[in-house]
């Protein structure tokens, strides 16, 4: 087997020289700026969606009355996210939400009970079940409902039902069969 100059396999000589040719294409690639228009540049990394702890809304929360007990409470918000020990008087329902092409959320809701009864609760600013949908919807231009009745117009322009007679007469008659009785 015969060696190449380099002191090297001729096999070695080739791999040595396509990794060298590959990275200088690379690097050309990686120096040039994709424009805003380019394929390229509607090219991102996924980012996983983060959605943490309890959401709770405006609509729960009007449900909730000094008095009720914690199990009561419990059942309308859900499980607090964060019940301290050192704190047995205090529930936090804290939700955060991470979602790509949308700002991040951040609430958070604070129980306050004396004894097995709800004191005080503490919800600045919640949304309602509906606003919140529309929060984490990535879609920002909502769907046109559809009619679920016709205009005048388009009652005019259906074609006039068969009358009674006319749709008696269109359907073909069957022949008549005889068949074997059944059984014995």
């Amino acid at each position: 087997m015969s060696r190449s100059p380099f002191g090297r396999s001729p096999f070695a000589a080739l791999l040595l020289s396509a990794t060298a040719a590959s990275v200088l294409l690379l690097g050309g690639c990686a120096s040039s700026r994709p424009s805003e228009e380019g394929f390229l540049a509607r090219i991102t990394p996924y980012r996983i969606e983060i959605v943490q702890g309890n959401v709770v809304t405006s609509e729960q929360v009007a449900r909730v009355r000094p008095g009720l007990s914690r199990a009561q409470v419990r059942d309308i918000l859900g499980t607090p996210l964060l019940a301290d020990p050192f704190h047995a008087n205090r529930w936090d329902y804290i939700f955060t939400i991470r979602r790509d092409g949308l700002p991040n959320q951040r609430r958070s809701v604070i129980v306050w009970f004396e004894g097995d009864a709800l004191k005080t609760i503490e919800a600045p600013d919640l949304p309602s079940e509906r606003e919140f949908v529309q929060g984490i919807s990535l879609s920002r231009k909502q769907p046109q409902p559809r009619p679920l009745e016709l205009t005048e117009a388009q009652v005019k322009a259906l074609p006039a039902p068969p009358r009674r007679d006319e749709a008696a007469a269109a359907e073909p008659a069957a022949p008549a069969r005889s068949y074997p009785p059944v059984g014995d």
